[in-house]
């Protein structure tokens, strides 16, 4: 288990994408830090691929294609950092991913979204992780399988969570 200290007061943007690429490289193919685009939020993102059989250890997981996209936006009004942690599969047109930011007051600071290509089909509330950046990288990627094996499906298409 890797422990990081919470001391989040003289974190840098490129500094701290940099450092989760080196993290995410161990586990996922290709890994690299971009530029956000303008209609995401935040500096960058650091996408890697995989194939989710190995990651989620079910040779029956019916595509061979993800990726996972990470970004932090440090400054915020908020006590804390906002982030994005994305499953994608672009073949389902699915994506999982926990938000940490000002879209869904009403579900609390943190919440879980299935998205059917870019339209929203499901957000839950999602453990707040008051924690360094990478220790919520860590834990996040511990309940990734979980979170995507939880989609339900109809008509092959994502319709929300268990």
């Amino acid at each position: 288990m890797v422990v990081f200290l919470a001391n989040r007061a003289n974190l840098q943007r490129k500094r701290l994408h940099d450092r989760i690429r080196n993290r995410l490289s161990g586990e996922f193919d290709g890994v690299h830090r971009r530029r956000t685009e303008p209609r995401e939020a935040g500096s960058y993102r650091v996408v890697g691929t995989v194939n989710p059989r190995k990651l989620l250890d079910d040779e029956e997981y019916l595509t061979t294609t993800a990726r996972v996209e990470v970004g932090f936006q440090l400054q915020t009004g908020e006590p804390y950092e906002y982030y994005w942690f994305n499953w994608i599969e672009p073949d389902r047109q699915l994506l999982v991913g926990w938000h940490q930011d000002d879209t869904h007051d009403n579900l609390g600071p943190v919440h879980l979204q299935v998205n059917d290509s870019a339209t929203a089909v499901d957000h839950q509330p999602a453990n707040f992780i008051d924690s360094h950046p990478l220790d919520v990288i860590e834990r996040r990627l511990e309940s990734l399988p979980d979170a995507v094996t939880a989609v339900e499906w109809e008509d092959g298409r994502p319709v929300g969570l268990r």
